[in-house]
């Protein structure tokens, strides 16, 4: 690579994100919006998983989950976050640390009614992250809210919302040969950016 492709320290760090996000979304076979998830149990245990990224502007970085889900009790104790891209086909990655909060009813409720229907009638059928004893009591709750609901709406369920991480900092992450990578890291100082390059 060449010194070209040095992180630009003076970007701001949401613009240098959309940025980064749109050659994804160019280079990555599927899902350039997915990112690890890591939140903690009460007892300081780390837990992580991959989500999807499905909003995005300077209040922070939006997702949606059941908050029955162990994500979401895991949340609700704490609400201290961890985020990461990794866009194999750039060779990059991002990483942010902050804290969420919940998404308006309004907001959830939009993006609810733009799933999919069967997307929909799943997230009223599944009780995320309990114990399932056969997979045909989900498959027959699922067709009883298919019933249910034939061709009408179908109203978001009380317990599925979103989730807003306002970031206190941000890393990027750019690889380069032998190991010498480039980092660089973001953090708020008022209503600047504290800026700080770091070793490989």
């Amino acid at each position: 690579m060449t010194e070209q492709t040095l992180i630009d320290l003076n970007a701001d760090p949401f613009e240098l994100f959309s940025a980064w996000m749109k050659e994804a979304e160019k280079t990555e076979p599927s899902d350039p919006n997915a990112m690890v998830l890591a939140t903690s149990t009460p007892d300081g245990h780390p837990s992580a998983r991959i989500v999807l990224l499905k909003g995005m502007d300077r209040r922070g970085f939006v997702f949606y989950t059941n908050q029955h889900s162990r994500k979401g009790e895991e949340l609700a104790a704490d609400p201290n976050v961890a985020l990461l891209f990794h866009w194999k086909s750039l060779r990059r990655q991002i990483r942010i640390e902050g804290t969420v909060t919940p998404v308006t009813p309004e907001e959830a409720d939009a993006y609810f009614a733009s799933r999919s229907r069967i997307s929909r009638l799943g997230a009223i059928a599944s009780d995320q992250s309990r114990p399932l004893a056969d997979r045909s009591i989900f498959e027959a709750r699922l067709k009883a809210a298919e019933e249910q609901y034939g061709e009408g709406d179908i109203p978001r369920p009380a317990n599925w919302s979103g989730y807003r991480v306002a970031p206190a900092a941000f890393e990027f992450w750019q690889e380069r040969p032998y190991r010498l990578h480039d980092r660089a890291r973001w953090t708020p100082d008022g209503n600047e950016w504290n800026v700080t390059r770091l070793y490989p």
